[in-house]
């Protein structure tokens, strides 16, 4: 197998591909793109976001601690790329790609209507890393689209056709290959009967 040294840089992909909303009281909402977000905690439900700080909505996010991550379906794919190439200085995003503000339950910031899933985030701790920095967030609510909740409440967010970012491009996520655990099942199956 033949393999070459690369310059060391971000090759973790594919990474989930959303809409960041913000928003300062009395001004109109933005979104700026990331697809450098995260889980980072399931206990308390934690979430991390990577800005760069000349970005418009870092200064946002910064001053009022408040954020919500809005997940993105290729019919979104669009508004995702606009509002990562276009800057919330010169142009409203909500407005210019027809998008539905969503009051949020818990924080002062909107979320996206069209979004399967709105997570509210409040913003625990801001770490300086060089070109980005580090907003560590704890989720406070998470709003979820009712047509993606089967008859046992179980939401299938795997029905709603996210869109991954992976070096450059935008993917829908496609195929099935295995769930938690299935590595095992067998294994614990056969001892069970034993």
């Amino acid at each position: 197998m033949a393999k070459q040294y690369f310059r060391p840089g971000n090759m973790l992909y594919p990474l989930p591909a959303v809409m960041v909303s913000c928003q300062r009281q009395g001004e109109k909402p933005n979104i700026i793109t990331v697809a450098w977000a995260g889980t980072i905690c399931s206990s308390p439900a934690m979430v991390s976001i990577s800005v760069r700080k000349e970005r418009y909505s870092y200064k946002i996010i910064k001053d009022t601690g408040e954020f919500v991550i809005n997940l993105v379906t290729k019919d979104l794919v669009r508004a995702l790329d606009y509002c990562g190439v276009r800057s919330g200085r010169d142009v409203d995003k909500y407005k210019e790609m027809h998008l539905t503000v969503l009051p949020s339950r818990i924080v002062a910031v909107p979320g996206i209507g069209e979004s399967p899933v709105n997570i509210e985030c409040r913003v625990t701790e801001t770490k300086s890393l060089g070109s980005h920095d580090l907003f560590l967030a704890e989720v406070v609510n998470v709003t979820v689209e009712d047509q993606y909740m089967n008859r046992n409440g179980k939401f299938e967010l795997n029905q709603a056709g996210l869109v991954t970012y992976s070096h450059g491009e935008y993917f829908e996520l496609g195929k099935r290959l295995g769930s938690f655990g299935y590595s095992v099942q067998k294994e614990r199956k056969k001892n069970k009967k034993k």
